[in-house]
């Protein structure tokens, strides 16, 4: 990712009053940041929920370094009875409000919609929530593990005598915190034609539900259930996981075209003509045999050996890396997808990049994640303009 500070995005321009919390809201406003916008966080006086949670570092919560970066922090008990005027002040001074509470929350604090419209007229209000602002569900709260329980994604994972299985990240959030971005993007397009503002409704359930592929598809039109299939392919053969001497290698050659090259690769031309397998059919109908070679072939070779022969053969394989070896290696250093910024109390510090690569206007890193309340004079005095005596009043009563 770009680091030149000065480097113009394409949402440069656009303000966002970021009142999210964890990680699916905060990361939709870090993806607005990174193009340009300008990003106020407001977070309670003691530092939202999130700023609680381990792993620390120099007793920083690196789970909030995350998702906020390219922001000004500001706090605000919003709940507080002096908080309602602010709030209406930063609306005013917004394009974009993202907001993850429960649907109905924003409208008992005051500043619903319909509200934010007033205040507002062209406002967009991006609204991520568990089960979106509509049906039967959707003023239950959620997390991550629920979305991926509730939307049949947990059901599709692990293997097919084993339990449902959790993912080993939080796929719901990202994924939602994408879709939140993509909406608010889709919407200022919008604005920007019309002069209309509008709602964006965002829910993980949708997202999640959204992701189900060939399995829910397959559910949809032609009333079948796929049953968890572990690391294989759904569709074709021989496609899995392989144990060799010293790692483990995922190895993907069930197309048509690709497995005669693997027979080729490995020495078994004479699978390539045998009846049972020449088709994609036949070889998932095979598939345990097949995977039986593929595993007796891979098990006494490094990883290197099977590593040249497979893309000599044009073979898609990937050793299955560690986190520290993926984040450590060649392709992602070429990525730009590990990116540094200089905390005012940790140094610099690492920090994915953002996966989104533009010629003309790439995403930038302008600014660390900032710590509880960092800019508040910034956000309360250049902002919104103003005077030493209101702002006080403000901190004197701890709504700020």
């Amino acid at each position: 990712m770009e680091s030149a500070p000065h480097t113009p995005g394409p949402l440069e321009g656009t303000r966002v009053l970021d009142l999210s919390r964890f990680i699916a809201g905060p990361s939709c406003a870090q993806i607005l940041a990174d193009f340009g916008a300008e990003v106020v966080k407001i977070e309670r006086p003691d530092g939202e929920d999130a700023r609680h949670h381990e792993p620390y570092y120099e007793g920083e919560s690196v789970y909030t370094m995350l998702y906020n970066r390219n922001k000004y922090g500001a706090t605000l008990d919003t709940r507080h009875p002096d908080a309602l005027g602010v709030l209406e002040q930063l609306i005013r001074w917004a394009d974009v409000v993202v907001e993850n509470y429960r649907p109905g929350t924003i409208e008992k604090m005051g500043i619903g919609y319909e509200r934010m419209a007033e205040l507002k007229p062209d406002i967009i209000l991006t609204s991520i929530s568990g089960f979106g602002q509509t049906g039967p569900l959707s003023r239950r709260a959620l997390f991550d593990a629920i979305a991926q329980a509730s939307s049949g994604l947990m059901d599709t994972t692990g293997d097919a005598d084993g339990p449902p299985t959790l993912t080993g990240t939080y796929i719901a959030d990202y994924v939602t915190g994408f879709q939140a971005a993509l909406g608010t993007f889709a919407a200022l397009m919008h604005r920007e034609r019309t002069g209309e503002g509008q709602r964006v409704d965002v829910a993980s359930l949708d997202s999640m539900f959204a992701t189900l592929g060939t399995r829910l598809i397959s559910y949809l039109m032609l009333g079948t259930e796929m049953p968890r299939s572990g690391s294989r392919d759904l569709l074709t053969a021989p496609v899995n996981v392989y144990a060799c001497a010293d790692a483990q290698m995922y190895i993907q050659a069930g197309t048509n075209s690709l497995w005669p090259r693997l027979c080729r690769a490995i020495g078994r031309d004479e699978l390539a003509v045998d009846e049972r397998y020449r088709t994609v059919p036949g070889r998932m109908q095979h598939s345990a045999d097949l995977e039986a070679v593929v595993a007796d072939w891979a098990r006494d070779r490094g990883s290197e050996e099977i590593g040249a022969l497979l893309e000599e053969a044009g073979i898609p394989f990937a050793k299955v890396a560690t986190v520290p070896e993926v984040a450590d290696s060649e392709q992602i250093a070429a990525r730009g997808m590990v990116v540094t910024s200089e905390h005012p109390k940790l140094g610099t510090i690492r920090m994915p990049g953002n996966p989104i690569k533009m010629e003309k206007s790439p995403p930038t890193v302008r600014k660390a994640p900032p710590a509880v309340g960092e800019d508040n004079e910034h956000v309360y005095r250049t902002i919104l303009g103003m005077d030493d005596a209101r702002l006080q009043e403000l901190r004197s009563s701890g709504a700020v």
